[in-house]
């Protein structure tokens, strides 16, 4: 027989300002099976617990109803403090009064009269709980990292140096990401590589980390603790076990002119290559779109004829060209997985009015980062694509693909105000007598020591910033013309320039959402991980065991970027800590005497938790894992034969909450 009790907090004022508390918990007293009601100021808090506690051993309570906030917010809270009084925490049910009812009312009685019946079905529900039981499940302590810019390199360290075994992945020939490709960073203008290329180096020769770059992730399956992993590891045509990187392969390549990915397009680069000079791994991979050999082996399959090359293997000294090499798929178990897959920028070409590919002087701010760059295309010297001279004016566009809705990017890149401040600052120390300007909406400089930065690139550096956007650039006489509005002045201006830059915005990196879809994780419209919660979880996901860092969630800065990484580090050692997992029991359960085979719940599961078994005499139907079940219960919605139950969340505790609100 039930023995409910009801307790209804007034979080403050939040519920209490529009819900008379206490007339609810009176009103909660007549209803069947509550044989305590009783309000409180805050429930959650300690004296709160307490008092649950207390009534669970004075009034033998075998129920509780707790009327409060979100589940979302305090549902374990409640659950472990009514564990504690020896009850089981699946017994307890939470009535959202706060979100569902006070802040959506003004209406004193009305919102008092919606919590009393709010109440009065959750009561009906509680009444049919069933004790359930969490599992335990053993876990693979080893980690995936996915991502090698700065972000992932700093949680593969730190989980490593706390004595765990670590997979990093990385798509391109080198870690280092976009980091790896600065000149120097703001506020302090400290040198990128001197401060990354120890980290880099570092992560190569730790004994717990396992480096796989050139290579990416295909499929993953499990659940926490129990990843399954396909990974892709593309061929280099390099054989890295026996290559000493001593660079005669690519220094005699005679194919020089592929355009150069690291270089931005500014530089170019051999099809036998490393990225940059401190390239980690220091070993080179064979471009074999670009490669005369690899394009002679096709040429000569199609009947024609093309020149042979081989240079490179003919004058390697160690043997390690391996024409033969193919792509191979590494099937690994991991415990965890950490997304830190980066950004890329913004597709500025859809800005037809600035002029990008049809005027060679208007370029990007990444570009202008390699050309200031010592081991950039030309060396440090920063000068006009169109004619190799030195610029002596240069402009700024900021906010190209961030914070307009036009092109479907409504949010702040976070970044850009700080990156375009230091380019003004930096050409002013390459040549005194350059004159910058600045097209800005808004200066955003959040970060310790950023307003200050960008006060002193306009008071002691000189640059000129102007309040407005450009609406147009034109070549004129050797020059760009640049026309704008100056919002401050209300006026039109009008600025000649050597070069302009433009200041783009972050985007989700190439080929976020197929990775997302991959590892079974939610993400927004513009493709960046969808946080378990922004402000409490910020750095888990929906799928339990997966942690995020970086970029990968939304535009950040460097310092940002680290600290995600650790705090991921720390949530993965934190897992890593048990020697086993417990996993929640409210999932769905198969009556498979029921289940005809269909499998539309298969389908419609996002979490890819229902599995085909094959029973005694051939039929084959569905089961649930248990320990991949978020209890999202779609799949109980999708089936058509009634097969289907959720724990916590049965038809006839549904049924019972309906019958419960209409008979009132």
């Amino acid at each position: 027989m039930p023995r409910i009790g009801v307790f209804v907090c007034h979080c403050g004022t939040n519920i209490a300002a529009t819900v008379d508390c206490g007339g609810v918990a009176e009103a909660a007293r007549g209803f069947p099976g509550v044989v305590h009601a009783t309000d409180f100021t805050y429930l959650c808090a300690e004296a709160g617990q307490r008092k649950i506690q207390d009534a669970i051993a004075e009034h033998r309570l075998n129920r509780v109803v707790v009327a409060s906030c979100s589940p979302r917010m305090h549902e374990p809270t409640f659950r472990k403090a009514v564990a504690q009084a020896g009850l089981n925490p699946y017994l307890m049910e939470m009535a959202n009064i706060r979100e569902h009812c006070s802040w959506v009312h003004a209406d004193r009685q009305v919102a008092t009269a919606k919590a009393t019946e709010i109440i009065r079905m959750v009561v009906a529900k509680v009444a049919r709980n069933e004790p359930l039981t969490a599992k335990q499940v053993g876990l693979t302590k080893k980690l995936l990292v996915i991502g090698g810019g700065i972000a992932g390199i700093q949680a593969a360290l730190d989980v490593a140096n706390a004595g765990h075994q670590v997979t990093l992945v990385e798509r391109t020939p080198t870690i280092g990401g976009k980091m790896a490709m600065l000149d120097k960073t703001f506020p302090t203008l400290d040198c990128s590589a001197c401060i990354l290329t120890p980290r880099m180096v570092e992560l190569s020769q730790h004994p717990n980390i396992e480096l796989r770059t050139y290579a990416e992730v295909l499929s993953v399956k499990g659940f926490v603790g129990n990843f399954e992993v396909e990974i892709l590891q593309k061929a280099r045509k390099v054989n890295h076990l026996t290559c000493t990187g001593c660079g005669t392969c690519w220094q005699k390549c005679p194919e020089k002119n592929v355009p150069s990915e690291f270089d931005v397009g500014m530089g170019r680069r051999t099809a036998i290559y490393i990225p940059f000079p401190q390239a980690v791994p220091n070993k080179p991979v064979i471009d074999t779109a670009n490669c005369r050999y690899v394009r002679h082996l096709a040429a000569k399959e199609r009947g024609e004829k093309l020149m042979e090359c081989r240079v490179c293997e003919k004058l390697c000294p160690t043997k390690s060209i391996d024409w033969e090499q193919k792509d191979e798929i590494i099937v690994d178990r991991f415990g965890a997985i950490i997304v830190a897959n980066g950004y890329d920028t913004f597709d500025h070409s859809v800005y037809g009015e600035y002029g990008y590919g049809k005027y060679p002087d208007v370029i990007t701010g990444l570009q202008l980062e390699r050309l200031m760059n010592a081991s950039g295309p030309t060396k440090g010297e920063v000068v006009r694509p169109s004619d190799g001279k030195h610029p002596h004016s240069v402009v700024f566009l900021a906010c190209v693909g961030s914070r307009d809705d036009k092109v479907g990017r409504p949010y702040c890149s976070k970044i850009c105000c700080m990156y375009t401040a230091k380019h003004a600052l930096m050409l002013k120390e390459h040549d005194p007598n350059i004159q910058t300007y600045v097209f800005y909406i808004d200066i955003r400089a959040a970060g310790r020591g950023y307003e200050e930065f960008v006060r002193r690139v306009q008071e002691e550096y000189g640059s000129t910033y102007i309040r407005g956007r450009v609406s147009w650039i034109y070549p004129q006489d050797g020059k760009l013309m640049i026309k704008g509005e100056d919002t401050l002045l209300g006026r039109p201006v009008e600025v000649e320039a050597d070069l302009v830059v433009l200041a783009t915005g972050i985007t989700a990196a190439k080929g976020a959402v197929d990775l997302m879809q991959t590892i079974g994780i939610s993400y927004d419209t513009y493709g960046f991980i969808n946080e378990m919660h922004p402000k409490l979880r910020p750095v888990e996901t929906n799928t339990d065991g997966v942690y995020l860092a970086g970029c990968a969630s939304g535009p950040k800065d460097i310092p940002d970027s680290v600290s995600q990484a650790s705090a991921a580090a720390v949530k993965v050692c934190g897992l890593f800590s048990q020697d086993y997992l417990t996993t929640d029991p409210m999932t769905s359960v198969v009556d498979q005497m029921k289940c005809v085979g269909c499998f539309l719940c298969e389908e419609v599961c996002p979490f890819r938790a229902v599995e085909r078994e094959t029973l005694r005499g051939g039929k084959v139907v569905a089961r649930i894992n248990e320990s991949v079940c978020k209890g999202c219960g779609l799949c109980v919605a999708a089936c058509r034969g009634e097969a289907l139950n959720l724990k916590g969340f049965t038809d006839q505790q549904l049924l019972a909450q309906v019958t419960a609100l209409l008979r009132a």
